[in-house]
């Protein structure tokens, strides 16, 4: 299908169609487009789960986790297709994920340091905890800058433009 031509109905569905395909590269469209759609899609469940009275884990429903987990690998696929759209590995995607893992285990060491009494150990841990938080956040805001950037021009280590080639793409002259 050409890419200009393609409604938004169409962009979202495209991430679905490559259901876990990481290789070659997503246009911005495609990717949010997807991304409102799945926005959407999660706050209809949230609201069929609260009609309910469905909660299963914290606020979240059987409907919400169905979404959340029947999603997980083309949300995914669909974020590193389009880090290589801009050139980028999709190993990328883990940026902001190593400092909420370390934020974890430091606030899990300041759990400890509070129920053996030690307020000092305690402090501390919180202390790192809140910190890799924060580089944890402005990691997500890096990744999110990505995302946001325009594709590549032509092609890159990763495949052809999503939009085609040539100075006729309307699409590609965003």
């Amino acid at each position: 299908m050409n890419p200009n031509s393609m409604t938004p109905v169409d962009w979202a569905k495209r991430p679905l169609q490559k259901y876990v395909d990481f290789t070659g590269r997503a246009a911005r469209a495609e990717y949010w487009w997807y991304v409102l759609a799945i926005i959407v899609l999660s706050i209809v469940a949230r609201i069929i789960d609260n009609i309910l009275g469905m909660n299963v884990v914290g606020t979240y429903g059987p409907l919400s986790l169905i979404v959340m987990l029947g999603l997980l690998v083309p949300n995914l696929a669909v974020s590193v297709r389009r880090l290589h759209d801009t050139n980028r590995s999709g190993w990328w995607i883990l940026l902001p994920i190593i400092p909420y893992c370390a934020a974890f285990l430091f606030g899990g060491a300041a759990m400890m340091g509070a129920a053996s009494g030690s307020s000092a150990g305690m402090m501390a841990g919180a202390g790192l905890a809140g910190i890799f938080l924060l580089i944890g956040f402005v990691c997500a805001i890096v990744l999110l800058v990505f995302m946001c950037l325009p594709s590549t021009p032509g092609e890159n280590r990763y495949g052809p433009n999503p939009y085609g080639e040539g100075e006729g793409s309307t699409v590609a002259a965003e």
